[in-house]
């Protein structure tokens, strides 16, 4: 009965074919010894891969002898690694288990490319698939923390999705095949261990079919997520540009913290985060959040999204200044565009050069009697706060002689009195 059932999950779930070559993790524990045993009664060829990952003393040894004797009689190849896993983790900074799972699955990927395997097959089973649906659910998560473990996941398959720890052991015990025991899973030292033997047991108390119970809803919430992907989908249309986010549009949305959260969730953002993101749209503009490598400025009628810059980095500027130097005469007509500034070229004291505009700096705008500074004009024009971190200068001297592709300096221009003319034109790269 069972062989049958894994038979038919692994074509429901189109897993892998017949004549496909099965990469199977291998702890020894009783999980991935009934998949190793179960896919290769069920007629597949499978190869098996082991990590020693050094962390249970001679328990860890005690395992890797049971896997070599195991494929020795099963006539199994056998791939078999060893980790300094507790250097790894102090290394990288990540906890024990982290870090065994970063390494184990990099190198099963090595050694399915070598193997010319299709699939690494890893021994989950639906007891599993409950303890994690529990374990997001307790630390916080979306609608796709609720759905358990995927049968799917790239490369990596679980063909013991649709049976239970209990029927596990029962196949072992039927074929007389012995299995080895992590004591770390009889102790209660860990999340998921605590979840397993404490909580469950608990919940069994009041519905002894609660994991049948838990693993319907998934099935149920498993539809709902593709309505639920399809409406994010539909409503990052509605609200992205490449502006940014429409602030007034996201509002409009039937879930717009829902909404923003699936939008900033790939760039680091966390939901705490996009709480206060949702709490900032209807205050004054200007405010940031930042994640790890990107920002979400709140400006007027936007949600602008940037990656960060180092705290030190200053790009260069995204145009070239090209200048030409006249004799005036009175047919000269001033142009009025932005990007092309003229100056009476004697009134210009020192060298020209150009910088990103800075903090107290201020000039007198062309038109205007008094100094004002750059930050109150910007702020008059409704910069926004990116366009303001991206103004840029031309300096002659410590004079600012023109807010680039903005205003230049009254006490710069060309009047009755000008001989030679300076035209600065800005070309865009």
């Amino acid at each position: 009965m069972i062989l049958h059932r894994i038979s038919q999950y692994i074509d429901n779930e189109n897993l892998f074919k017949k004549t496909d070559k099965i990469l199977v993790a291998l702890s020894g524990g009783a999980d991935s010894v009934a998949l190793l045993r179960l896919l290769t009664q069920l007629g597949y060829y499978c190869e098996a891969a082991h990590c020693n990952f050094h962390l249970r003393d001679a328990e860890s040894d005690r395992d890797e002898a049971f896997v070599r004797q195991l494929c020795h009689e099963q006539g199994v190849t056998l791939h078999c690694t060893h980790f300094c896993t507790g250097e790894y983790a102090a290394e990288k900074h990540i906890s024990i288990e982290m870090a065994a799972r970063e390494l184990r699955y990099e190198w099963f990927e090595k050694i399915k490319k070598e193997s010319g395997a299709a699939v690494i097959a890893v021994a989950h089973h639906r007891d599993d698939s409950v303890e994690t649906l529990l374990l997001n659910l307790i630390r916080g998560t979306g609608i796709n923390g609720l759905l358990g473990i995927r049968a799917r996941n790239g490369d990596v398959v679980r063909p013991l999705l649709c049976i239970n720890r209990r029927e596990v052991v029962d196949y072992l015990n039927s074929i007389g095949q012995p299995y080895v025991t992590d004591s770390t899973n009889l102790q209660d030292e860990y999340t998921r261990n605590k979840i397993r033997l404490n909580l469950i047991p608990l919940m069994q108390e009041i519905n002894p079919s609660v994991n049948e119970s838990i693993m319907d809803t998934c099935n149920h919430l498993n539809d709902a997520a593709l309505i639920y992907a399809h409406g994010i989908e539909e409503g990052k249309k509605r609200v992205l540009t490449e502006k940014g986010i429409a602030i007034d549009a996201l509002q409009h949305e039937p879930a717009p913290a829902a909404l923003l959260f699936e939008i900033v969730r790939p760039l680091g953002f966390n939901p705490a985060q996009t709480k206060d993101i949702i709490a900032s749209l209807a205050g004054q503009p200007g405010k940031q959040f930042q994640s790890k490598e990107w920002r979400i400025i709140k400006d007027r009628e936007w949600l602008l999204i940037e990656r960060r810059k180092g705290e030190d980095a200053v790009e260069p500027p995204p145009f070239e200044l090209e200048q030409e130097l006249l004799d005036y005469t009175p047919e000269f007509v001033i142009p009025r565009h932005k990007e092309v500034a003229c100056f009476d070229a004697d009134k210009l004291k020192g060298t020209l050069s150009i910088r990103l505009w800075q903090t107290g700096d201020t000039f007198v705008p062309f038109g205007m009697k008094g100094k004002k500074r750059v930050s109150d004009y910007m702020t008059d024009r409704k910069f926004s706060l990116a366009q303001k971190e991206q103004q840029w200068v031309l300096c002659s001297g410590e004079q600012i002689a023109w807010l680039i592709g903005e205003r230049t300096d009254n006490r710069l221009r060309i009047d009755e009195t000008t001989q030679r003319i300076l035209i600065v034109r800005l070309r865009r790269v």
